[in-house]
This record gives C-alpha cells, sequence and structure tokens, in this order.
C-alpha cells in the first residue's frame, strides 16, 4: 500500500506542474532564424568547455606537477558533475523561470571558467573544472526551452539546428584549445571562454522572452522523483533513451581510441592532422540538422532507420583505417550524421509526449546519454589494448547492430504510441 499511495504522490506532483503550466505553453512563438542560431551557437560555447582539456592534459600535468596517470581524472570529474548536473539543474526548467536560470546558470560557469583559468593550485584546477562540468547542463535547458518556444511544426527543425550546434562545439572544442594553447598558452583558452559567455549572457539576458510561472510548493525531491515516473509513465522515452545510450556507445567507440592508430605506425600523423579530424565530423553533423525537419514531418521512424542502417556501414569504412585515410574520413561522416540524426529525432519525438515537462524529459533522457558515452569510453579503451583498431571496429558494429535490431523490435510498439 505504501508503494501505491507514493505513486499516486509523485503522479499528483507531475499533474500539478502540468496545470500549472498549461498557460505558459499553450502559445508557443515562432523562434525566428536568428533565435535559433543564438540557441546553437550558445549550446555549443557551453558544451565545449568540458572539452577543451582534452588535448592540453600534458600542459596541465606540468603546470601544476600533477603526474600524467592521475591528470586523466580531471575529464572524468567534469564527466561525472555533468551527469549531476543533468540530474539536479536540468529539472529545474520545469518549475523556475527558465530565463533567470539560463542567465543564472551561465553566470555562474563564467565564473568558473575564470577559476581555472587563474588556478594556482591543482585543487582549484579541478574544483573549478568540476563547477564547469556541473554548469554545461544549461544547453539542455536552452533545449529544452527551445522546444517550448518553438511552434510543433518548426519544432523538429529549431532543435536539430541547436543539436547541430552542441556536437560542432563538442568536435571543435579540441583543436580550437590546442591551437589557442600552441600560441597563448592554456589559460588563456578559458579566460577567453568567460569572456565570450559573458556576451552571450549579455545577449541573452537582451532576447529572451520571459515567461513567469505560478508560485508552488511542490518541494525539490519531488519534482526529482518525478523524473523517474516519467520514464514509468512514458514508453517512447523509454524506447527513445535506451537508442540514446546505445548510439552514444558508438560514438564514444570510435572516438576515445581514435588517436591511438592514427598516432602509431604505419600513419604516424601528428597532433595537428588527428585534431583535423573532429573537422570532419562537422559535416555530418551539420548534415544531421535536416532530420529535425523530417520529424517534423512525420518521418521520425523512417530517418531513424536510414541513420541506423548507416551507422553500422560506417564501421566497415571505419575497417580500413590503417589502409586509407579517404575510408576513415567517409566513415566519419556517416557516423556523425547517422548518430546525430537518431539523437535529434529521439529529442523531437521525446518533446511531443508532455508540454509541460521538457526539462525532466530532457534530464531523463541525456542521463542514458551520459552512461553511453562513458561505458564506450571505457570498453573502446580495454578492447583496443587487446585486440587492436580492428577490435575496437567490431565492437562499434556490434553495438550499431543491436541499436538497429533494438530499433526493428520497437517499431510497432512506437506507432501504436504515436497513433
Amino acid at each position: 500500500m505504501e508503494k501505491v499511495d507514493e505513486q499516486i504522490a509523485i503522479n499528483s506532483v507531475v499533474r500539478t506542474i502540468s496545470s500549472q503550466e498549461s498557460e505558459s505553453t499553450s502559445n508557443p512563438i515562432r523562434m525566428s532564424r536568428f533565435m535559433t542560431i543564438l540557441f546553437a551557437v550558445t549550446c555549443g560555447m557551453s558544451v565545449a568547455n568540458i572539452y577543451f582539456a582534452q588535448p592540453i592534459l600534458d600542459n596541465l600535468s606540468s603546470e601544476f606537477g600533477v603526474e600524467h596517470s592521475t591528470i586523466g581524472i580531471l575529464i572524468t570529474i567534469t564527466q561525472i558533475f555533468y551527469a549531476v548536473g543533468l540530474l539536479l539543474l536540468v529539472p529545474l526548467g520545469d518549475l523556475l523561470n527558465q530565463r533567470k536560470l539560463i542567465i543564472g546558470q551561465m553566470s555562474l560557469s563564467m565564473i568558473a571558467l575564470v577559476i581555472v583559468g587563474t588556478a594556482s593550485s591543482s585543487t582549484a584546477l579541478f574544483v573549478g573544472m568540476a563547477m564547469v562540468g556541473l554548469l554545461a547542463v544549461v544547453t539542455q535547458t536552452l533545449v529544452a526551452f527551445a522546444s517550448t518556444m518553438a511552434i510543433p511544426a518548426e519544432r523538429g527543425r529549431v532543435v536539430g539546428t541547436i543539436t547541430s550546434g552542441i556536437v560542432i562545439g563538442i568536435l571543435l572544442a579540441r583543436s580550437i584549445s590546442g591551437i589557442i594553447t600552441d600560441f597563448a598558452g592554456w589559460r588563456f583558452v578559458y579566460l577567453l571562454s568567460a569572456v565570450l559567455m559573458l556576451v552571450m549572457v549579455y545577449t541573452l539576458f537582451r532576447v529572451l522572452p520571459n515567461v513567469e510561472r505560478k508560485v508552488t510548493n511542490i518541494s525539490y525531491f519531488q519534482l526529482l522523483r518525478s523524473v523517474i515516473m516519467l520514464f514509468a509513465q512514458e514508453r517512447i522515452l523509454r524506447i527513445r533513451a535506451i537508442l540514446a545510450m546505445l548510439i552514444f556507445t558508438v560514438f564514444s567507440i570510435l572516438w576515445t581510441p581514435l588517436v591511438l592508430p592514427l598516432s602509431a605506425p604505419p600513419l604516424s600523423l601528428s597532433h595537428t592532422a588527428i585534431g583535423a579530424f573532429g573537422l570532419v565530423g562537422v559535416v555530418g553533423a551539420l548534415a544531421a540538422a535536416r532530420a529535425g525537419k523530417l520529424a517534423d514531418r512525420g518521418y521520425g521512424q523512417k530517418t531513424t532507420g536510414v541513420a541506423l542502417t548507416l551507422l553500422l556501414l560506417s564501421w566497415w569504412l571505419i575497417s580500413y583505417t590503417e589502409k586509407s585515410l579517404l575510408a576513415l574520413v567517409i566513415g566519419i561522416v556517416l557516423l556523425d550524421l547517422a548518430v546525430q540524426a537518431v539523437h535529434v529525432t529521439n529529442q523531437s519525438m521525446i518533446f511531443t509526449l508532455r508540454a509541460d515537462a521538457r526539462s525532466r524529459l530532457t534530464a531523463g533522457y541525456m542521463v542514458f546519454y551520459s552512461i553511453g558515452s562513458a561505458v564506450g569510453s571505457i570498453a573502446s579503451t580495454q578492447i583496443y589494448a587487446h585486440y587492436g583498431w580492428h577490435g575496437v571496429c567490431l565492437l562499434g558494429a556490434a553495438v550499431s547492430a543491436l541499436a538497429l535490431l533494438f530499433w526493428a523490435m520497437t517499431v510497432r510498439a512506437t506507432a501504436a504510441v504515436l497513433k
């Protein structure tokens, strides 16, 4: 009986928030191209802050006297706090004023960047990077806010464009960080980002609409518990979250160990040349923006099927990395195109479920994204150590095939819910 009462209480929380937000979400406004691009740029800049450290770990190790075997924990801490932010901060978008929440998080993120850029000890560095990871989840608050602002017929297009901005930010962060570090030092990377974040805070302060919410006595703990209830209630959320976990496992299986075969004989590429492969991934990310438009037209399921087939095909090309860089380039474009097309379609579909719970839907969905990224990174490095690049390719193909099989098994269930 206690469990039944508890579930009824959580359902009541969800319904209460829904009734209080009906006015603010019933009249979405048309997202202009300028506003959409602004959101995409802001998201790209915010998420890039997490990845700036990856190519400059050697510099950080020397600067603060941290062992090479230990400095990698910096990346882990950043990712862990990003996951914490997904759970603890993003759901607040369904309860608080989103404009104030976004501007507040970005302002604190700017302070965190300054802490990192002026750090005089390893402790300050680690604390600053933890804050950077925690506050970078503002990207997901922005995505949820944009989905609320956009009219239903254009929601997929808007989400697709903003998601492309996020992916481009991730892919370019490593290259930009390395280039700036070579010319001005690693600290300038974070201080420059802080200045750019200040500019974006001012711009968003001027243009973001102010959507007020009624005061509620719902507790923060109840809000977080309702995220779990959304998974229990929404089958499409469960299906699409599992797909997200699988495709981002594949994404990490490629990008985490890719530097190893490229830097080793017979290729022996320079770090600059290796970094250029991130630019190749941008092509796929830009092409995937069209997936949102297809989802708007009702082709979300077909888009997912085609994209997952391309994802599996990409590993055949990627397996020729040590023989043909052209095959690798084409494979990267196909893989990034497929991953981002599914990701955009996933978000477009889950945002149609609960207009009142888009921030919580985003939070729950992105937790699976984080799990997939972490699993892919750990598994791929272990496989490479024991079986080399061909082992990594087999792993990537196997997970891609599993994603395609899972999608095929859930097509009817998804269609039944969408009807």
